[in-house]
């Protein structure tokens, strides 16, 4: 691939005339053109632009993708925890996990393979706000009857090593914003007596990654926004833990369509959230383990 990073190739002049002329359609024009090569017809405009240029420089710097595809995580497990809340969120109230899932998303073929799903009892608040249970559709009898966080923990760290994740297979971690990180997982393990897990140190913030990639206003992303801008429905029970980390998922395949190598952009060091810059080479996480009582 020595020549495809010299910029002064003619293939990026050629590349940057594509652009261009891609810049100066119309939305009926994107969608017919994407609608030729069998791509997605479907979301903004701005979509369209980047969905078209992408697939041009594909397949202009082919050779570049091959090289790609050998470092690039075997698999992505999506993670959208769901808390203990009230309403207006008041500063005292302590949020502690309620619901764990994990949607295992296999990067090669595109698709989510596999689910991991527990509800969690809160040690500190066992009773659920009304709030709560309206907003997550989580009953009181379904925290009643589940496992405090260090078992489901164990149980989710048992499905990950299953899958041979960190061992023969690597993998990344993507959420949905920093918060179920480097907040609540944070607090959780703190409450929990836990030290923080390794495995789950540094993850892909697909809000930055979406932001960047499509030149989006950080301020305007939400899950909703998001899929609206990808032409998407929401599928399913929104702040359902598991149903919004399917949906993370559909949008984190779209991305990888439109040729967005989501990587790992965000980590916590010491209590403290940091940015993981995009010159870091691509380097999956580790096998995942219990943590040890603090």
């Amino acid at each position: 691939m020595s020549g495809s990073s010299d910029f002064s190739d003619p293939v990026y002049k050629e590349i940057s005339l594509t652009n261009g002329h891609i810049n100066r359609m119309s939305r009926d024009e994107l969608r017919a053109k994407l609608a030729e090569f069998k791509l997605d017809t479907r979301g903004v405009k701005d979509v369209l632009k980047k969905r078209l240029k992408n697939y041009y420089k594909k397949e202009k710097l082919m050779q570049n993708q091959t090289m790609n595809a050998d470092n690039y995580y075997d698999y992505i497990c999506v993670i959208d925890f769901e808390a203990t809340c009230e309403e207006g969120n008041p500063p005292e109230s302590t949020h502690e996990i309620i619901e764990f899932p994990i949607v295992l998303l296999n990067t090669r073929t595109l698709e989510i393979e596999d689910t991991f799903q527990q509800y969690v009892k809160p040690e500190i608040n066992p009773q659920l706000s009304e709030f709560c249970i309206n907003l997550t559709g989580i009953s009181q009898d379904l925290v009643d009857k589940a496992d405090e966080f260090p078992k489901v923990l164990q149980h989710a760290v048992d499905w990950m090593k299953q899958k041979e994740l960190g061992s023969k297979y690597s993998y990344s971690i993507l959420t949905d914003g920093s918060w179920d990180m480097s907040k609540f997982l944070n607090i959780q393990c703190r409450i929990s007596r836990l030290k923080y897990p390794s495995f789950a140190k540094k993850w892909i913030n697909i809000r930055k990654s979406y932001g960047n990639f499509y030149k989006v206003p950080r301020s305007q992303i939400r899950l909703s926004t998001m899929l609206e801008k990808l032409g998407m429905d929401y599928d399913g029970r929104p702040h359902s833990g598991l149903d919004d980390s399917k949906n993370i998922a559909r949008i984190a395949i779209r991305m990888l369509q439109d040729g967005c190598e989501l990587r790992v952009n965000e980590r916590l060091h010491g209590g403290l959230l940091l940015t993981v810059s995009s010159t870091v080479p691509i380097e999956g996480a580790p096998v995942p383990l219990m943590p040890s009582l603090r």
